[in-house]
């Protein structure tokens, strides 16, 4: 059994050889259908290599590389997660407006996003957990 994590939900499938598995599973799993044009969902379909499909069975894994998501799996290859498409996540964020906060600059001097409005700005940040 593998447990798949997707940006909306988690599914424990049986799969085989990574995430290879029936294209009913894959319709739970991804919300995408097995048609003979690829994958699809509504009027988009997603072409696959001829070596992502075999008989009734998807190489999910090709599939959503395909589509642009990221996947990874913990080293075992019992767990792995489908990440949102890089179109998705963009989508999602665009029109968001960051909410204003305070913090010091390089220089201990305390700046407030809001000053910054009009100009690109590259916010790093990092935990150590």
């Amino acid at each position: 059994m593998t447990t798949i994590l997707t940006p909306t939900d988690e599914f424990d499938v049986e799969t085989s050889n990574g995430l290879w598995m029936p294209a009913t599973d894959a319709e739970r799993v991804t919300g995408w259908t097995l048609k003979p044009e690829g994958m699809c969902r509504a009027e988009a379909c997603v072409a696959l290599p001829a070596d992502a499909v075999r008989g009734m069975e998807v190489n999910v894994e090709a599939f959503w590389r395909r589509l642009g998501g990221p996947v990874v799996a913990d080293d075992g290859r019992a767990v792995f997660a489908l990440g949102a498409p890089a179109e998705e996540r963009n989508a999602q964020l665009e029109g968001l407006v960051a909410p204003d906060f305070t913090l010091p600059d390089i220089d201990g001097k305390p700046r407030r996003l809001s000053e910054l409005r009009g100009k690109k700005v590259f916010l790093a940040t990092w935990a150590s957990w």
